[in-house]
């Protein structure tokens, strides 16, 4: 098996599946608008509308796993953790992936898919109100992301053992990240000079630097 391939489709499918369900935040939050007008001026509310909001965002929640786990974004304690050598953060990271977290996403992609499956065999509408919208498609999205999380958890576990091998953390693929932003928007400024640009984008270097070492993100 060629692991860093293995490694590089693992994180694009996670990038690429991420990046798609974002997109959810801009539906959910017209959804959002459009009731608090209905409700408010129109005095005309959306009966399922809070079925809808729970669906998208959990939709988004549920989608984006993979991706935030891809960047290494997830929340940890590392009050020890930072201060660790790359091996041995890689050592407690593969037995926490056995001991818990394949365990746990095995579980939830078998349970997540005959629970959808129940959902889609009796055409499960919502409960909540008396002409609920369907949620079996929602149910659907448990096992997907699970196994989502499931492929990109295996892509960590490499990441791990190759980090064991060498000495280091192999790279991760390279997301739009805030410093970025800040570049653009300090070279579209007409009011910055050159000078005060240059010493804004070290500082923010330096503040990402110090937030990848608190997180591990590299070696």
């Amino acid at each position: 098996m060629n692991v860093p391939r293995f490694v590089g489709v693992a994180d694009r499918i996670s990038a690429w599946s991420g990046k798609l369900f974002a997109w959810l935040i801009v539906v959910l939050m017209l959804a959002v608008s459009i009731e608090v007008f209905k409700r408010y001026i129109l005095n005309a509310p959306t009966a399922w509308i809070f079925d809808l909001d729970a669906m998208l965002y959990g939709t988004l929640f549920m989608m984006c796993g993979a991706y935030t786990l891809a960047q290494n974004g997830h929340v940890r304690g590392d009050f020890l953790y930072t201060n660790m050598r790359p091996k041995t953060q890689a050592s407690l990271d593969l037995a926490l992936y056995f001991l818990f977290f394949l365990p746990g996403i095995i579980a939830l992609v078998y349970a997540g898919y005959f629970f959808a499956a129940d959902s889609w065999r009796i055409n499960e509408h919502s409960n909540v109100t008396a002409d609920g919208p369907p949620v079996y498609q929602f149910k659907a999205v448990i096992p997907i992301a699970g196994f989502l999380v499931l492929l990109q958890g295996i892509a960590e576990i490499m990441r791990c053992i190759v980090c064991l091998r060498t000495g280091s953390w192999p790279e991760r693929l390279r997301d739009v990240e805030e410093i970025d932003v800040i570049g653009d928007q300090l070279s579209q400024s007409q009011f910055v000079d050159e000078e005060s640009r240059r010493t804004a984008i070290e500082q923010a270097h330096s503040i990402e630097q110090a937030a990848h070492q608190r997180s591990g993100a590299k070696s």
